[in-house]
């Protein structure tokens, strides 16, 4: 069996916790290799005087998912990376960085509540592919951005181990 199974999966404990914290990104062509072992992120290296770009999120706010899309009769299969984002507070400064992150092909990294970072985009880019400004209604209604970013994969997210994670805002 070519695709033979390597591991069962059990139980943990449950300590896990949902969301994101914090994303980073930079444009994909920034990145110049990665070594991947074991879907962990060991080694990272970015074009001379290139880094990523942090955003902090407000809790409870922002997520990532990927969803499995194959076909049967193809043969095919791949995976569809959406990462939705919350910025509060509708401002110039946030509009003109927004407007840099829909003219560019992306790579995110996302770090979750568990303390775990996952990039997004790896071989083929992220694209921001909707997203809205609102002013609210009420007083107390968000007054912000939401941005939604795609793309689509031939693997799962890898995670990005804690020493490349650490150096992500560092100039290649």
């Amino acid at each position: 069996m070519p695709c033979a199974l390597t591991q069962g999966y059990t139980l943990d404990c449950r300590d896990s916790l949902g969301g994101i914290t914090e994303v980073y990104f930079i444009a994909s062509s920034d990145i110049t290799s990665t070594t991947e072992a074991s879907g962990v992120i060991t080694a990272l290296v970015k074009a001379a005087g290139k880094r990523f770009y942090k955003y902090e999120l407000t809790k409870g706010t922002s997520m990532f998912t990927e969803n499995v899309a194959s076909s049967v009769q193809n043969g095919t299969l791949y995976f569809t990376p959406e990462l939705t984002i919350i910025l509060n507070k509708l401002q110039a400064n946030t509009r003109n960085e927004i407007l840099l992150l829909a003219q560019n092909r992306l790579v995110a990294v996302a770090k979750d509540n568990n303390g775990k970072f996952f990039m997004l985009g790896k071989t083929r880019s992220l694209d921001l592919t909707a997203g809205s400004a609102t002013s609210g209604t009420a007083e107390g209604d968000r007054s912000g951005y939401t941005l939604t970013f795609a793309g689509a994969e031939p693997a799962l997210a890898p995670e990005v181990n804690s020493a490349v994670a650490a150096a992500l805002t560092t100039a290649g």
